[in-house]
Formats: structure tokens, C-alpha cells, sequence
């Protein structure tokens, strides 16, 4: 099966997994109450298996505190409960959306207006869409929205460039240098672990001398050339990384898929790349994050009107004063591509790589 069909019959079956929890979770505990009643199953193991699922429920509640927190700060409309103790509670006294308003603005579809000639003649025919609303921001009081969905556009058109770049180049060298023997092999690979421990000391460095040669040539402000910086940063590592994984698929199935005459490509594509989803699944991550969270170089080399959202988020703060309660909401609406992104591929990363037999 190919990469694209593996990973979205995947997210399919997670998609429906997430919609079937409640009826699945309402039905075991159904069938667990008949079977203690029938005495199949003693109830100190349901007991147990009870307080073992509260004891967990708690300590990841007290992990998600802090998020909690910066979300009734939100919420409360003022952020108090971010910078003094007096104002901290489980519930706010009086809840509001008004910041998260604030950042995403209006929601809606725009009219349109359509015209259509007649062939022939002077005539013509406008006609105009309906639009539609989904939100509007002046309806809670908020007239002058955040710029929030610039940033966001500015946000996707840097990390979708730096995953396509990084990966393009990621996964033939992963593959070269996990398969193929050819000439200063394993000094490559040593330059390669050898760049992902002095990039960081080497940061400060690197970031005046690009930032230079990126104004000679006029790109300082150029959003694609921020993302080739960003996959190049993202290359050693994560290549090192995938190969890893790829050193633990058996030479077997390259092997079996030859014998039934697939070229290399096919070879690559329908065997190495499905085996590798976990490996692939923690390279995309690990590049989309970088893309979409670095902040450093982005408000190094990007003017107002290119700002992604770390630094969007970090032009709400002024000199004297932080508006703390608009801050919270742009952050929480920041993290949850974030959040999405690793919900879908936890299925990955927690598979792993796992191997079946190799069919004669």
C-alpha cells in the first residue's frame, strides 16, 4: 500500500476512533456493570481498575493546570489571574469570549459579485452570491479585530514551504545514507550528527552572517527564503533521525519487492516510506515546529506585514503595559494548530515500526 493511502486511511480510522469514544466508553462500562452482576468479573478488579483511572484522570488534569490557567485568564476579560494571586479562581465570576473574538475577528464567506456578458452585444448580467456570516466581532464589541489571521496566513505559507523543502531533501538522503554504500559515506554522516551539536553554539553566528547576506540580496523580507533557512536548520538532524529508523527495516523486503520487478522508486515509495511512518511521522513534526514556532530569526528578518505568529504575538506587548487577557486567547489559539498536528500523529509515533512477515 503507498504512503498517501497508508496515511490517510490512518487519520480516517483516527478521525472515527475519536467519533466512536463516547458510545464505545458508555458500552464498556455497560458490559462491565452486567458482568459484575453476573459475577463473571469480581468487582475488586473493577474497583481497581476504577481508582487507577481517577488516580490518572488527576495527574493529567494537574498537568493541563497551566493551560487552564491561561485560559481563565482569557476568559476573564482582564488576565489578573496571570500577574497577581488575588485574582486567581477555578471559575471566573464573569466568563466572556470577547478576547478569542478579539483574535480571530469576523468569520464569514464575502458576497460576490459575478458579471456575465451576452455574446454579440453590449449587454451584460451582474449577479451577486449572498454572504455569509458566521461571526461577527462587532456584535460582542470588538472593532478593531487582531491582525491574527495575517500572521496565521503568514504562519502557513512559511511552515508548509519549510516542510516540503526539508522533506525533499530529508528522506533521499535518510535513504542514501541508510542504504547505499558510495564514497566518504560515513564521513558525510559524521559532518551530519557533527552539525546537529555545534548548530546551536554556532547560532548567533550563523543568524548575522545570513541576515547580511539575505539584505545584499534584497531577501531579508521574503517569506520562502525564511523557510529555506528554516529546512536547512531542520536537514541534519532530522536526517539522522529518520535513517535511524530506516536502519531497522529488513534488507528483505527491498529484496522480495525487486524480485517482483518494482524499480527503486516504487521501491522507496511502497516500502520504505509506509515502514518508516513513525520515523516520518516525528521528522514532520519536528520541521513543521520549526516553522511554525521559531521566533528569533522570524522577527530578525521579516517586516510588519510578513510577522508570523510568534512574533504577531509578541508585538501585543507594549512598553508600559500588557493587555494580558488578549494575550492569553492569541496564545491558546496559536497552540492549537500545534496541538492538532500532534493528535494526528500520535498514532505514528506511538506504533512505531512494526514488522510482519515477508510474504513468498
Amino acid at each position: 500500500m503507498g504512503l498517501l493511502s497508508n496515511i490517510t486511511r490512518k487519520l480516517t480510522e483516527d478521525a472515527l476512533n475519536v467519533a466512536r469514544t463516547p458510545i464505545e466508553t458508555v458500552r464498556q462500562w455497560k458490559y462491565t456493570v452486567e458482568a459484575v452482576q453476573r459475577g463473571e468479573v469480581p468487582a475488586s478488579e473493577v474497583l481497581r481498575v476504577v481508582v487507577s483511572t481517577i488516580a490518572a484522570t488527576a495527574m493529567v488534569l494537574a498537568l493541563l493546570f497551566p493551560i487552564y490557567w491561561i485560559f481563565t485568564a482569557a476568559i476573564s476579560g482582564s488576565g489578573a489571574s496571570l500577574y497577581t494571586s488575588d485574582s486567581i479562581t477555578l471559575i471566573p465570576p464573569n466568563p466572556t469570549v470577547k478576547p478569542f473574538v478579539w483574535v480571530v475577528g469576523d468569520i464569514g464567506i464575502p458576497s460576490l459579485a459575478i458579471t456575465v456578458g451576452v455574446p454579440l452585444t453590449d449587454l451584460a448580467f451582474v449577479f451577486e452570491t449572498p454572504g455569509l456570516t458566521f461571526l461577527d466581532a462587532s456584535a460582542y464589541g470588538v472593532d478593531r479585530p487582531s491582525e491574527f489571521k495575517q500572521f496565521l496566513w503568514n504562519s502557513v505559507t512559511v511552515a508548509i514551504p519549510t516542510v516540503l523543502i526539508a522533506m525533499a531533501l530529508i528522506i533521499p538522503a535518510s535513504y542514501a545514507l541508510s542504504r547505499r554504500e558510495f564514497l566518504f559515506r560515513r564521513k558525510i554522516l559524521f559532518l551530519y550528527v557533527l552539525m546537529t551539536q555545534v548548530g546551536g553554539g554556532l547560532g548567533v553566528a550563523l543568524l548575522i552572517g545570513m541576515y547580511a547576506i539575505y539584505v545584499q540580496f534584497g531577501i531579508n523580507d521574503n517569506k520562502l527564503a525564511l523557510a529555506v533557512y528554516y529546512a536547512a536548520t531542520a536537514v541534519p538532524f532530522n536526517t539522522w533521525l529518520l535513517k535511524t529508523y530506516m536502519d531497522g527495516i529488513p534488507v528483505s523486503y527491498e529484496e522480495a519487492a525487486v524480485v517482483d520487478g518494482a524499480p527503486p522508486w516504487r521501491v522507496v515509495w511502497e516500502v520504505i516510506l509506509p515502514m518508516s511512518a513513525a520515523g516520518l511521522a516525528t521528522v514532520f513534526i519536528f520541521t513543521f515546529l520549526t516553522g511554525w514556532t521559531e521566533f528569533v530569526v522570524a522577527q530578525t528578518l521579516l517586516g510588519t506585514e510578513n510577522y508570523t505568529l510568534p512574533v504577531g504575538l509578541y508585538s501585543l506587548v507594549d512598553e508600559y503595559s500588557i493587555p494580558w487577557a488578549r494575550f492569553s486567547a492569541f496564545a491558546l489559539t496559536f497552540a492549537t494548530p500545534i496541538m492538532l498536528v500532534y493528535l494526528f500523529a500520535q498514532r505514528y509515533i506511538e506504533g512505531g515500526l512494526s514488522f510482519s512477515g515477508v510474504e513468498g
